[in-house]
Parts: structure tokens; C-alpha cells; sequence
């Protein structure tokens, strides 16, 4: 018999696989360029598009003294709300906040949290639901200064600027 035939297992003869080599490079090749949905969230997926389309967002411009408190107390939990978009699926209300002005306690809260608000921002730009809900309205992850997420699956999203 031929040493390159093949023959079936278990028939006492030596297995001669000449396609696997070729077999094994097409799966190299292939499967990086495959869709695998599972291991990225992204903005064509139709999941995200309804997390997003679903929730209703507000958009509302702050005065200067108006919610101090409420946005130096966002800013101080900034580490908090990091960890809270990372595991957001669904929201029901979502509320952009812009703040004309950093100045006063916000100003230093920002200065004195500004690493916590670099990772909190990255973690937007990680979740398709917030990043379309900032990036719809025209609006720079840079801008963003805190997130604060309430009781009734509200997340109010605190942005430096002037609403357009």
C-alpha cells in the first residue's frame, strides 16, 4: 500500500492527514477577520443601539452654584462611577449635565481626582451604550468631568462646556 494513503482510525494503520497543515494555516488566516460578537461590545451591535435608543436622554446646562454640591460629590466618586459603567446594561433615564465652569471647589475636585476621571472616562469609551449616548451629542470624552448614578436607574453624566 501507498505511505500517503489515508486509512480510517482504529483500522491498525497510521493516520496520513496531508490537508491538516493547510487545514490549520486557513484557520490562522480566517479566523481573525471573523465576527465574533462575543468579545467586543460595539455600536453596529443591535443590543447596544436599543440599550441606548431605549433609555431616555436629557440634556440640561447647570448654573454656576446651582448643584455644587452634587457635582463635587460626583467628581469625589469618580472611582466609584468607573466601576458602575463597566457593569451598566441598560439605564432608564440618562441625564447630561454641562458645566459652564470649573471653578471653586469643582475646579479643585477635578485637580484632585483628575487620574480617577482619566479611568472614568476610559471606561465610557469602553461601554457602546455611553460612548453613543456622549458621542451622539458631539461631546469629547475630555469634557467629561463625573458620572453619578442614582436609585431609579438614572445616570447623570456631569460634561465641562456649554450645551450647543
Amino acid at each position: 500500500m501507498d505511505a500517503t494513503a489515508t486509512h480510517a482510525p482504529g483500522m491498525g494503520g497510521k493516520t496520513a492527514w496531508r490537508g491538516l497543515p493547510i487545514l490549520i494555516a486557513l484557520l490562522i488566516l480566517v479566523g481573525p477577520v471573523t465576527d465574533l460578537p462575543g468579545f467586543a461590545q460595539g455600536l453596529d451591535r443591535e443590543e447596544a443601539i436599543d440599550a441606548i435608543v431605549g433609555s431616555d436622554v436629557k440634556t440640561a446646562e447647570t448654573g454656576k452654584e446651582a448643584q455644587v454640591d452634587r457635582v463635587v460629590t460626583a467628581v469625589e466618586n469618580a472611582m466609584e462611577s468607573t466601576q458602575e459603567v463597566r457593569k451598566a446594561f441598560s439605564l432608564d433615564t440618562l441625564e447630561i449635565v454641562f458645566v459652564p465652569e470649573l471653578a471653586g471647589r469643582v475646579k479643585e475636585a477635578v485637580s484632585e481626582h483628575d487620574e480617577e476621571i482619566e479611568a472614568l472616562r476610559d471606561a465610557i469609551e469602553g461601554s457602546a451604550m455611553f460612548y453613543h449616548a456622549v458621542d451622539s451629542r458631539s461631546i469629547m470624552l475630555s469634557d467629561i468631568i463625573a458620572v453619578e448614578f442614582a436609585d431609579d436607574n438614572t445616570v447623570t453624566i456631569f460634561v465641562h462646556g456649554k450645551e450647543s
